[in-house]
């Protein structure tokens, strides 16, 4: 992850739009062992990318609401992009591998 000061946002869309204005200007989908991008069309396994940014953002009303924001690169690939999640990402079927790589920041 990114050893500089990363900005502490109040919401979501704040660090969408930050993350934005750095690059990050692809949309990721979570898949059960993959991240798709390019409207899901082609697909990125944990190995291909790295978590450069993230954020936690929780619930005002309920702590256990809580949203993740990821700004990941890919230079095999040569991309940049967001990945959203609620935090309850490991209630979805996610493979122990992609959840050994969004967890370990």
């Amino acid at each position: 992850m990114n050893s500089i000061q990363q900005p502490a946002f109040d919401t979501v869309t704040e660090a969408l739009q930050w993350l934005n204005q750095q690059g990050f200007t692809e949309n990721f989908n979570l898949d059960e062992n993959c991240i798709r991008y390019n409207n899901n069309t082609q697909t990125m396994s944990p190995d291909d990318f790295k978590i450069e940014y993230l954020f936690r953002f929780e619930g005002d009303t309920d702590p256990g609401d809580e949203d993740i924001v990821y700004g990941i690169i890919s230079e095999i690939y040569n991309i940049k992009g967001v990945l959203t999640s609620a935090f309850g990402i490991y209630a979805d079927s996610v493979s122990a591998e992609m959840i050994k790589k969004l967890s370990t920041h």
